[in-house]
């Protein structure tokens, strides 16, 4: 199944960008029909990280959710096989001069887990080789297909998890911005509790350590989905950061975080369990 969806993502790339996102919407209603795991998983991370709103709230909430998820991933079709001229149309960017003034030192990009991550790094490869870390999928050819289609531009470095931040340290000791991926849980190896919403989370330290080792600048990049493409925004470096108090940078990583989940909710990624590692004694939230 997931072979033969590649293949039909790949001949629907040039496609019009509206009848993509009307083709992501349908996908959107029939997952968030069939899905009733992620449907659940979505109800106790909404429900737990934003206890204001009633029922028929998160209900919508949840259902934005899977569209806007449908539609971020069939976008992957334009962002893995159009022409890099339609993708600097489709994908606008935001405070590059941020970037451009760290070029003397090692950068992380802090982006947060929202529909649009792929959309920042295609267009952020056009420009400039970088280097970032994935996740291994469970289906083969999905995983091959994606390396294949982050790979696209300027030869970028793309480092397993399971390779370790000492690789993603070498690349930025080269001169690599480190795009990083910092809110999911990953367990409790390398990750400390610190509150999300509230909530104690297992949040890896990489971020705050990886910079401290290197001299890095830290600046967040946020994607947001819009009706014309996608809109990446670069923020200035945090200042003072890393502090040498590595709860209080990793909590200050995950107030970040927060505040832009709160900005545009259903482009969160919800259906990840989140808080799935607890701390010793914790009832488990779903």
């Amino acid at each position: 199944m997931s072979k033969l969806l590649l293949v039909l993502m790949r001949l629907a790339h040039p496609l019009p960008l509206h009848l993509l996102r009307l083709a992501g919407s349908a996908l959107g209603w029939v997952l968030h029909t069939a899905a009733r795991e992620r449907r659940h998983i979505a109800d106790a991370n909404i429900r737990a990280c934003m206890p204001e709103l009633d029922a028929p709230g998160r209900a919508r909430l949840i259902r934005q959710t899977f569209r806007c998820f449908a539609q971020g991933f069939i976008d992957r079709a334009v962002l893995w096989h159009a022409p890099a001229a339609r993708l600097r149309i489709l994908i606008r960017v935001r405070g590059a001069e941020h970037l451009a003034a760290c070029a003397d030192r090692p950068v992380i990009l802090l982006a947060p887990h929202f529909v649009g991550l792929d959309a920042a790094w295609a267009r952020l490869t056009l420009d400039r080789r970088m280097a970032t870390m994935y996740a291994n999928q469970k289906d083969a050819a999905f995983n091959r297909a994606l390396i294949a289609g982050r790979s696209r531009f300027n030869d970028p470095v793309l480092l397993s998890r399971q390779d370790g931040v000492r690789e993603a340290f070498r690349a930025m000791r080269s001169g690599l911005p480190l795009y990083y991926l910092p809110d999911m849980d990953f367990g409790p190896r390398d990750a400390i509790f610190v509150p999300f919403f509230g909530i104690p989370a297992a949040t890896v330290t990489a971020v705050p350590r990886i910079a401290g080792l290197a001299g890095a600048a830290v600046l967040p990049c946020v994607t947001a989905l819009t009706a014309q493409g996608y809109e990446v925004t670069i923020h200035p470096p945090w200042p003072d950061y890393p502090s040498g108090d590595l709860e209080a940078d990793t909590r200050r990583m995950n107030t970040f975080v927060e505040q832009q989940v709160r900005l545009a909710p259903a482009q969160y990624h919800w259906l990840h369990k989140r808080f799935k590692t607890r701390p010793p004694g914790a009832a488990s939230l779903y």
